[in-house]
């Protein structure tokens, strides 16, 4: 995940706020709280794209043994990301141990796949914790509070929103001097 410099000014504000318990401004209590949406959204955006690429190495399980090669690179990609390897996994993997990077996977997956069983024999969990959201801040608002409603822009009645090209108009090439205008 990257933040853009706005958004590091803000979680450095909240960090120093965390640190040392100051009062927030109204406009610094917003601002975390838009960073602490961003945050959510990408979590949430992620969450999304894995379950569209796991639903993707499924398709490619299914297609075997015709689909090794995406199959075998989907699962690799999958592994990187922290992907449980599950049962069909190993039973595909199997099928393709002539391959040498099917071997290897499949060596992987079953130190990946024992130490799981191993930590839920144990009673920890394997996967992350959920993220908590964000309630209140040291000084500022609480989140049950209702949020003030963000200021409209001031447009004068009766006028359309300006276009994109009345706002920025379009750069004109610059027109040469006169005397190169002459023909020699």
């Amino acid at each position: 995940m990257a933040f853009s410099a706005a958004e590091l000014r803000v979680l450095r504000r909240a960090l120093a706020t965390a640190l040392h318990p100051t009062p927030l401004s109204d406009e610094d209590v917003q601002d975390v709280l838009r960073l602490a949406g961003s945050v959510d959204e990408a979590v949430s955006e992620a969450g999304r794209l894995r379950a569209f690429l796991l639903a993707d190495l499924a398709r490619y399980r299914a297609a075997l043994p015709a689909a090794a090669p995406g199959y075998l690179e989907l699962l690799q990609d999958a592994l990187a990301a922290g992907y449980q390897p599950v049962p069909d996994d190993l039973v595909a993997l199997r099928t393709l141990r002539h391959l040498p990077v099917g071997l290897a996977l499949l060596r992987r997956c079953q130190v990946v796949a024992e130490l799981s069983l191993r930590a839920r024999l144990a009673g920890r969990s394997v996967a992350p914790a959920p993220r908590t959201r964000l309630l209140a801040l040291p000084g500022g608002r609480a989140a049950d509070e209702p949020r003030p409603k963000e200021p409209v822009p001031d447009r004068v009645p009766g006028r359309p929103m300006p276009k994109p090209s009345e706002v920025f108009p379009p750069r004109r090439r610059p027109v040469p001097p006169p005397e190169e205008w002459a023909a020699g």
